[in-house]
Formats: C-alpha cells, sequence, structure tokens
C-alpha cells in the first residue's frame, strides 16, 4: 500500500520515488525532526522574547514569527495545533497510509507538519497530494467524511488550510494510479528546477542548465 510521503514524491518526481524505493533513505531527516519538535511549542513562542525566539531555527525574524502565531491563535485550529487529541499516529485508509503528525476532532481534519517553505500562497502540489491522502484515509479509519487538512510550516508560523476539491481529488487519483503502476524507472523531467535540487540528479543523469545559459 503507498504511503503519504511516497505519493507526494510521486507528485514531485515519479523518477525520484524509483529512486528511494531502490534505496531507501535511513529514518526521519533531521529538518523534519526540528520542524517537528517546533510545532509543539507555539504556546511558549508566543510569549517568548525576541532573544528567545532567535536561539530556534527560524525562517523569520522573531517580530513576524510572534505576530504570526498571534494570529493563528485566533483561528479555529489553534486548540488542533497546540493540544491535539492525537499525535504522530498512523493512519491507514482504502488505498494509502502513512504518519500524521496530529489529529483535530472539531472539525475532523490531519494536520501534517512541513520542514520547508509555504508557497507564495496555496499549497505545494506535493504537499496538496499528500494532505488530500491524510485526509482520505482518515475518512475511512472514522467512517466519516473529512472535508479538509492542515499544512503547518512551523519554521514560518504558517498553517494553510488543503480543501477536497474536485481538482484536488483528481490530482491525488492520477498520483496513486502512478504510484500504482510504477514497475520501472520513469521518464526523466527535462531541464526543471526541480531537478537542480533532487539528490538523485547525478546519478538520473539529467543535464540542468542555469537561466544565463538557456538565454
Amino acid at each position: 500500500m503507498p504511503t503519504f510521503s511516497a505519493l507526494a514524491t510521486a507528485a514531485y518526481c515519479p523518477r525520484q520515488l524509483y529512486y528511494r524505493r531502490r534505496d531507501p533513505p535511513d529514518g526521519l531527516p533531521a529538518a523534519a525532526e526540528r520542524a517537528s519538535a517546533l510545532s509543539g511549542r507555539y504556546p511558549e513562542f508566543l510569549v517568548a522574547s525576541d532573544t528567545a525566539l532567535r536561539t530556534f531555527d527560524l525562517a523569520v525574524d522573531p517580530g513576524t514569527y510572534r505576530r504570526r502565531l498571534d494570529a493563528l491563535s485566533e483561528r479555529d485550529c489553534w486548540q488542533t495545533l497546540t493540544d491535539p487529541p492525537e499525535r504522530d499516529v498512523l493512519v491507514e485508509g482504502r488505498d494509502c497510509r502513512g504518519n500524521v503528525q496530529k489529529v483535530g476532532y472539531d472539525p475532523l481534519r490531519p494536520v501534517l507538519v512541513s520542514p520547508g517553505d509555504p508557497a507564495d500562497s496555496g499549497v505545494w502540489e506535493p504537499q496538496r497530494v499528500r494532505a488530500v491522502a491524510a485526509a482520505l484515509a482518515l475518512a475511512w479509519r472514522e467512517r466519516t467524511p473529512v472535508e479538509s487538512a492542515l499544512v503547518e510550516y512551523p519554521r514560518h508560523g504558517v498553517v494553510r488550510e488543503v480543501r477536497l476539491t474536485a481538482g484536488n481529488r483528481a490530482l491525488y487519483r492520477r498520483t496513486l494510479r502512478a504510484v500504482e503502476g510504477l514497475d520501472g524507472p520513469p521518464p526523466r523531467l527535462r531541464d526543471t528546477a526541480r531537478c537542480g535540487s533532487c539528490d538523485y540528479r547525478a546519478e538520473c543523469g539529467t543535464k540542468t542548465r542555469s537561466l544565463r545559459s538557456l538565454l
């Protein structure tokens, strides 16, 4: 059964998923562990001094971070973020399974913690796929509809909602079919920004060029 992370990787690049399946990484990345630790300290950070906040791996200045947390505290997701009924649980659905960092009950929805940077607006495509997968798996477990998921960026103090729209469901289904049909190395992506940051770019053989060389 595909995992949420496998679906997210396939949405980013199916060939990358092929390499990761062949040579699985060891353990949880350190960046993910640090982000998870930050996500459990929001009430403390809300009243922390600038000096204290600077000792943590935050992506924005202390004043911005505190203002964002203050805004988050006014949202209906604050209780789920700071005192969720469930933490770090394995959720198994009909088509996929994976770890969910937090689960809220009112409304019922999963929360996925990301160590990376949020998009300028909305949620990156791989994270949208992962969020929909988690929401559908949670709905299967609870035998009740789940209408949305949250993606949390603790280093930024940002939380984005992913709703289970027809478009997001279709994206999830396409990715699921791609993962289930993966029995060999898929075609390479062609000179994209994704290739430049990929750990497998040398082995894959994709040639990346700078914008200057393209011009």
